[in-house]
């Protein structure tokens, strides 16, 4: 079965939005998440929780229970600080991983991160790799030793595609970077460049033959791509219930049409993402911080 839906109104930019009411477009984001779609970054802090706080196996069941049933992968950000145990409980739920290496200017904890890795890899428990996130974007560390900490990833990860996790335009800026990559995973926010709802779906696809054109024939996986329901706008780009479904169709719809694996961002609300994207950045989940499916 096919995972599109096919549109009353197809246009460049996607879903035309005017012609479904609301309960319609619940039940196409239903259709979505039953067919399931290829993954979804996940996160198990609950309300109160933080990077650095303890995280318990039964939270992260509780949290895997919740979306399984509507994806094929998830995608974490460390291997470390109890983030090491997604992974093993994710096969459990017949899940597949892109186990995220969290790298940033503190080089001990970098080391922690790589072994951390390494014994996940070593478990059985990781399909992809993606060394580092965003540390281009935030200038944590330079280009060069970026690249090494993904070639010591290579050396231990054997027949594991391994990559690197940035917004799409820092493996044009840094072509060393790409090239060094098994496969490109690349973050695509036409939210936070501004982009209208309307026109977010032509501006993703830009992005995307961007990084594609940087990775010289080599995979392209979306690692990161949303739309928030709450919170202030950025330039044009106005959060909304309305809004975030157009954006999660089309992108859905565009991606299966296009063969493109798609890392949806995010399963859950977070609170405390407040404190680095203002109050927008609690509310990038397609379940709310209690578990409560947002759009269907």
């Amino acid at each position: 079965m096919s995972r599109t839906i096919p549109y009353k109104s197809r246009q460049l930019g996607g879903l035309d939005i005017s012609r479904y009411s609301a309960d319609e477009l619940r039940s196409l984001v239903a259709k979505l998440l039953n067919n399931k779609i290829h993954g979804i970054s996940f996160s198990p802090y609950v309300e109160g929780q933080e990077p650095g706080s303890e995280i318990s196996d039964q939270q992260i069941r509780e949290r895997l229970t919740i979306i399984a049933p509507y994806v094929n992968w998830i995608r974490t950000f460390s291997c470390t600080e109890g983030n090491e145990k997604v992974p093993a409980i994710a096969k459990e739920f017949g899940l597949k991983t892109l186990v995220g290496v969290w790298l940033d200017g503190d080089r001990e904890n970098n080391d922690a991160e790589m072994q951390g890795a390494k014994e996940l890899v070593d478990a059985g428990v990781v399909d992809m790799l993606g060394v580092g996130n965003e540390v281009l974007l935030r200038g944590e560390i330079p280009p060069d030793e970026l690249i090494a900490y993904i070639n010591a990833a290579k050396e231990f990860a054997l027949d594991i595609p391994v990559g690197y996790v940035d917004a799409y335009y820092e493996f044009e800026d840094h072509q060393n970077v790409a090239d060094a990559c098994d496969v490109i995973f690349a973050n695509c926010y036409p939210f936070w460049e501004g982009y209208p709802a309307e026109h977010a779906l032509v501006y993703m696809k830009d992005m995307v033959y961007r990084a594609k054109a940087a990775g010289k024939g080599k995979p392209v996986v979306i690692s990161e791509t949303g739309w928030p329901n709450l919170g202030t706008a950025e330039g044009a780009a106005e959060p909304g219930f309305e809004n975030a479904v157009r954006y999660f169709i089309n992108a859905c719809n565009w991606v299966a049409e296009q063969n493109i694996d798609m890392f949806y961002f995010s399963s859950f609300d977070e609170a405390w993402k407040v404190a680095d994207e203002g109050d927008v950045g609690a509310y990038w989940g397609l379940w709310d911080k209690d578990g409560k499916p947002k759009y269907w």
